[in-house]
């Protein structure tokens, strides 16, 4: 049966929260996967990040699909996401849930994230005449598979992150290295300061690299199902290469494969087995020297567009 009541909201109610949270946690049990991303998670948490918009649907009452629209992308449009209850599948919630998405995009445009190589997500976009546009690969690599010595260039040192005192300066680098790219490149203090307050935020596996006393590249690390009462229900902890960033002043002096080592050798010591990290396909360089590194492809994430054909006939 189709679901027949969708509900918008600029904020979620703090049951409603939880009834989402509850619903990414069935479809993550089911799939292998979550079918939302971090940064959809994150404000998820606090009720929403206007101007985006969560669409909730709903049958006899339970929730049983969810969808989050974030418009704030001038250039690219709109980007959405969503889960559908594994008990409520190929019953026509989800081409719902994006049939009321698009309804609210004016031109038409739209992307649409699939989490996994099994996500419902890609077979309805493709159903839905969405075209594959990008590809996140998740790689993986054994800690117990041997780890060089990292080699520092000249005049370099590491240290870790300091709370409330290094936000700027990060920020600043974090931009500079990122600033092609579509996720991560426009940050503010503020995208940092929220993740310091997530349970996994460990300034201890933050790594910065200085050189004559100037912030020049950093390693971020991440744990992954260190609390068994966390979302990841006690399966085994993995590390993760959050975020390698070099500032273009210091890049080609092998300073990332560097700060790449130094993260994962403090995963190793943590007593972790596995390490995994994301890495755009349009970026060779970074996947072979992440493959030169021992990782491996794991699974992937795609983003499929709506024709401008399409787009402009809804327009």
């Amino acid at each position: 049966m189709t679901a027949r009541t969708i509900e918008r909201r600029t904020r979620l109610a703090a049951a409603e929260i939880a009834a989402v949270r509850r619903l990414v946690d069935d479809v993550t049990e089911a799939d292998g996967v979550r079918p939302l991303s971090e940064h959809v998670m994150l404000h998820l948490r606090y009720g929403g990040d206007a101007p985006a918009r969560s669409f909730l649907a709903h049958r006899d009452g339970e929730l049983v699909g969810y969808a989050h629209l974030d418009v704030t992308d001038a250039v690219e449009g709109p980007s959405a996401e969503l889960a559908v209850a594994p008990t409520a599948r190929r019953a026509g919630v989800g081409r719902t849930l994006v049939e009321a998405i698009l309804a609210e995009v004016p031109d038409g445009r739209m992307r649409l994230w699939a989490h996994g190589r099994q996500s419902g997500a890609g077979a309805l976009a493709r159903g839905l005449g969405f075209e594959r546009e990008r590809v996140l690969w998740q790689l993986r690599r054994s800690l117990y598979a041997p780890l060089p010595d990292p080699q520092l260039p000249p005049q370099v040192s590491v240290r870790t992150f300091v709370v409330d005192r290094d936000e700027a300066a990060w920020t600043r680098v974090n931009n500079r290295a990122f600033a092609a790219h579509p996720d991560q490149g426009d940050w503010g203090p503020e995208q940092i300061r929220m993740r310091e307050q997530e349970p996994w935020f460990d300034p201890a596996g933050f790594f910065l690299a200085e050189r004559a006393g100037e912030l020049v590249g950093f390693h971020w690390t991440k744990v992954h199902g260190a609390d068994p009462g966390g979302p990841d229900h006690g399966h085994e902890a993995i590390g993760e290469v959050y975020v390698v960033g070099v500032d273009p002043a210091a890049q080609g002096i092998g300073l990332g494969r560097a700060l790449t080592l130094v993260g994962l050798r403090h995963l190793r010591a943590r007593g972790l087995s596995s390490a995994m990290l994301y890495v755009d396909d349009s970026n060779p360089g970074a996947v072979r020297m992440y493959e030169r590194l021992g990782f491996t492809r794991w699974d992937v994430d795609v983003c499929y567009r709506r024709p401008e054909s399409r787009a402009g006939a809804a327009a």
